[in-house]
């Protein structure tokens, strides 16, 4: 059991029986009475988020939950594949719950693995990974105004807005956290 001096943000804990995450914080000490928590949880499973409010002393059951590195095999429907590093055991992950982030998935990508229960409830993704452009317009001779910016398809589907002078079948460098390109890559 933990109790509510160990609030932070990232912390885990079972509310209502399903996990939590703390995302956001902040500690109130009103001129008279016990201290506040004032949280923004997400829920895990769902993804939604809400603010709420603890009391000094309140206590939560400890979550059990823990992250796995896992290599991404392949997309098979609307299940993603994933296997341990260490035990060669397939894990699968449901595609909608990644988002967005499951353009960015490349063969053989090391990712985490979040479990609950043994249970794969979240993917997280390095922070850069390196693809292919497949398909973007050639730049045009004298748009060269500060930060012009054009269209790319990636090998993995994704588009994203790169420089002028990039073009097809380079390898550049994309940030996951905000999906912007970051520089080109020699491969």
């Amino acid at each position: 059991m933990s109790n509510a001096s160990d609030l932070k943000k990232g912390f885990k804990f079972l509310k209502d029986g399903v996990p939590h995450q703390v995302v956001e914080f902040l500690f109130v000490k009103p001129g008279k009475g016990q201290g506040l928590y004032k949280c923004k949880l997400r829920h895990m499973l769902s993804g939604s988020q809400f603010e709420i409010t603890y009391r000094s002393g309140e206590t939560f059951e400890d979550c059990d939950v823990t992250e796995r590195k896992m290599q991404y095999l392949y997309a098979e429907d609307d299940q993603l594949c994933f296997m341990d590093n260490e035990t060669y055991e397939q894990t699968y992950v449901d595609a909608e719950s990644l988002g967005d982030d499951r353009l960015l998935l490349s063969d053989n990508l090391e990712v985490d693995v979040l479990l609950w229960d043994e249970n794969p409830i979240g993917v997280t993704l390095p922070n850069f990974v390196e693809l292919q452009i497949t398909e973007c317009e050639p730049g045009v001779k004298g748009d060269t105004a500060t930060g012009a910016t054009k269209l790319a398809t990636l090998s993995t589907g994704a588009t994203v807005n790169v420089p002028l002078f990039v073009e097809e079948e380079e390898w550049i460098k994309i940030d996951t956290r905000t999906g912007s390109y970051v520089e080109r890559v020699k491969k």
